[in-house]
């Protein structure tokens, strides 16, 4: 815990829109050590996700610093920043943005092809031990629409987690999921947590900040408080609290 992964100062971000300049971040300076688990709240419109992109290389910032692993993003070339969206990143998107002709195996194949590092044999394995990871090995050789909601997100988690990187973004993953998937998607954060990732997670549910470390909240393009959760939800114990999908069924 005591490596700091992800350094910002002075981080803005300006956009032109016509005549008009938005104003998306304004002065951003935050620091992100090694291991921590992380959750960036606010309203649409406070600055959440635009940050989140930069983080994750998606975006560049109209003036300011970002350090990841002590180099500063702004000096890489293209082909660098590849490279590092590439092997140190792993992205979570609340549309999962799975192949629908694809399979699940398939789909979490899909960073390896960038990689020269893992050879062609060895794809389709490692593939299917990040599915193992997140529970759905059995389920490898179905499409997307054979998935329910969860199991889709799942798959997008594996596919994030399959060159192991060094942190995970996760932009609103719970949102188009009924709570008690969100609360077994939260469940595999922690779990990942655990194991050593990094995990920046934004959200606008209060109620899912609650099983990070530390909450983040914007407003307007600044961070407004930066504060340690003290009382972090556990995702195992609360699913035992929730009935289950079958029980659902039975009470109807």
């Amino acid at each position: 815990m005591e490596n700091t992964l992800l350094s910002v100062r002075g981080l803005t971000k300006t956009y032109q829109m016509g005549d008009i300049q938005v104003h998306a971040l304004r002065g951003i300076d935050l620091d992100i050590k090694t291991g921590e688990f992380i959750s960036i709240m606010g309203a649409s419109g406070s600055g959440k996700t635009t940050f989140m992109n930069l983080l994750g290389c998606l975006d560049k910032p109209s003036s300011g610093t970002y350090l990841l692993d002590g180099i500063d993003v702004h000096d890489m070339d293209e082909e660098a920043i590849t490279q590092v969206r590439n092997h140190k990143i792993g992205y979570v998107f609340q549309s999962f943005y799975l192949l629908p002709r694809t399979t699940a195996v398939e789909n979490v194949e899909l960073p390896l092809l960038y990689s020269k590092k893992v050879h062609l044999k060895d794809r389709h394995a490692k593939s299917l031990k990040a599915l193992e990871t997140v529970g759905l090995a059995d389920r490898a050789h179905h499409f997307p629409n054979q998935l329910s909601g969860g199991q889709q997100q799942r798959v997008a988690i594996a596919r994030a987690i399959v060159n192991d990187p060094v942190f995970l973004l996760a932009d609103e993953p719970t949102g188009n999921l009924d709570t008690r998937t969100s609360v077994e998607i939260m469940e595999f954060f922690q779990m990942l947590h655990a194991q050593g990732k990094t995990v920046i997670l934004v959200t606008h549910e209060f109620d899912i900040s609650q099983y990070s470390q530390r909450v983040i909240t914007f407003r307007d393009g600044k961070i407004i408080s930066d504060v340690l959760n003290r009382n972090v939800r556990n995702a195992t114990e609360d699913l035992k609290k929730l009935p289950s999908l079958d029980d659902v069924g039975e009470e109807e």
